[in-house]
């Protein structure tokens, strides 16, 4: 119940703050609104429209991730326990692997299997996967090897493979918390529900990128996540953990290799099909996220040539949903979300910093840009606590705003102009550096 009491507090502490701010800006808008200037007009009505944007973004995803998490909170996992199939697919995972299945034999589930579906590496991943193969009791080991075919494949093996009618799939280089399958399993009791999507962290935190990944998850992928799922609408079950109900996936015809984002293509099909897809936040998974600069920007490219690949794909359900208006809704926000903002967000910093220059108004410009930082730290801070993370991510919100989200929606605007013009890419691997 105190837990209750700080969360709701926190969320009208931020209510209160998103609403100063909007009332701020206006008033200082006031000052300059008289000017003959049109764009000095242009300007401020311009900055003002963009705050309001983010406050409205930001308003329904913490409040329906609140929702979500009060209603979380009140139901215990029900007496559902079926056999379960982990399907972990590797390529070159040589330096993870061993710790990997490790973590998964500890897992507090009473009947479940783990099948590692080597992907044709050129190192000692089969190897040391191999080691593991045999009976532990509750859990059993099998590895397979094939030729080199690409994840979407591999699942796919994987799936006809499975000896239970519920499958967790996941990446070679996770970790799984100790209940993840007890937690994510118990949605599965309403047969109308085809997937749960996990919780997923940033393992290694020990450098400026890394450290920003991980309050980038919690803030901007699982925070938004919650709120989705109160709809039962997540649009995307991340690679590295997500739970099928097996006739679900074997219903849209598993996994397709004509994107480089499997993960969002499959969420996408189930849902058309008119599956539930629901988030578990208590099932976590923790992940080896990129320290370097230049191998998060290769991975952000290719999610995001991924999606735009992905919404191309399913476009023609734009103005046509087949069940319901909210399979349209799902394609405009990742339109919207993932490939517009991004546009919006780059150009009208740009403009803005001209601005202030060109007009010198330089210091409405930085009480603009002052507010969002604020802000920005105290939904971070909701952000960790609701989700019961580290404390220590919220100052880091500074850097996330200023610099991480530029960054990066810089690389996604690059990304999308180079999948409309029909630039070929490869998948591309990051290089692990054995964090597990």
């Amino acid at each position: 119940m105190a837990e209750r009491t700080y969360t709701l507090m926190l969320f009208i502490i931020v209510v209160a703050l998103l609403s100063a701010s909007l009332v701020l800006y206006y008033c200082n808008l006031g000052l300059y609104v008289d000017s003959s200037d049109n764009l000095t007009k242009f300007t401020l009505v311009g900055g003002l429209v963009l705050l309001a944007g983010w406050l409205a973004r930001h308003l329904f995803m913490l409040w329906f991730s609140y929702l979500a998490h009060l209603e979380e909170e009140s139901v215990d996992a029900p007496d559902f326990r079926p056999g379960v199939t982990i399907l972990v697919p590797a390529y070159n995972e040589g330096l993870v692997i061993r710790e990997s299945i490790a973590s998964l034999l500890s897992l507090d589930y009473p009947d479940y299997e783990i099948l590692v579906i080597d992907d044709g590496s050129t190192d000692n991943t089969y190897a040391i996967a191999s080691q593991f193969e045999g009976d532990y009791g509750n859990a059993r080991v099998r590895v397979v090897t094939k030729g080199n075919s690409g994840k979407a494949n591999s699942l796919n093996v994987g799936i006809e493979l499975a000896s239970n009618d519920f499958v967790l799939c996941m990446d070679g280089d996770s970790k799984l918390s100790r209940d993840t399958l007890r937690q994510g399993i118990a949605h599965f009791v309403d047969e109308g529900v085809g997937a749960v999507a996990g919780n997923v962290k940033v393992l290694n935190r020990d450098g400026l990128w890394t450290r920003l990944q991980a309050l980038e998850y919690i803030e901007g992928l699982n925070v938004m996540k919650k709120a989705q799922g109160y709809f039962n609408i997540v649009n995307i079950v991340p690679g590295a953990i997500g739970i099928f109900r097996k006739e679900a996936l074997l219903d849209v015809g598993g996994y397709d290799d004509d994107t480089f984002a499997e993960d969002c293509d499959v969420t996408l099909k189930l849902i058309f099909e008119g599956w539930r897809v629901k988030y578990e936040p208590r099932s976590k998974s923790f992940t080896e996220a990129p320290e370097r600069l230049l191998d998060l920007l290769k991975q952000r490219y290719r999610w995001t040539r991924g999606i735009c690949q992905a919404i191309k794909k399913h476009g023609r359900l734009l103005f046509r949903p087949r069940k319901g208006i909210l399979n349209s809704l799902i394609l405009w926000y990742l339109i919207i979300a993932g490939l517009g903002w991004p546009f919006v967000i780059v150009s009208a910093s740009v403009f803005l910093i001209v601005s202030a220059v060109l007009l010198r108004h330089a210091s409405l410009i930085f009480i603009w840009w002052s507010q969002l930082t604020v802000l920005e730290m105290v939904v971070a801070l909701h952000a960790v606590v609701m989700d019961k993370e580290d404390l220590g991510l919220v100052p880091y919100a500074l850097f996330h705003t200023i610099l991480f989200v530029l960054i990066i929606n810089v690389s996604k605007i690059l990304s999308t102009i180079e999948e409309l013009m029909g630039f070929k890419m490869t998948w591309g691997k990051l290089d692990r550096v054995g964090k597990l």
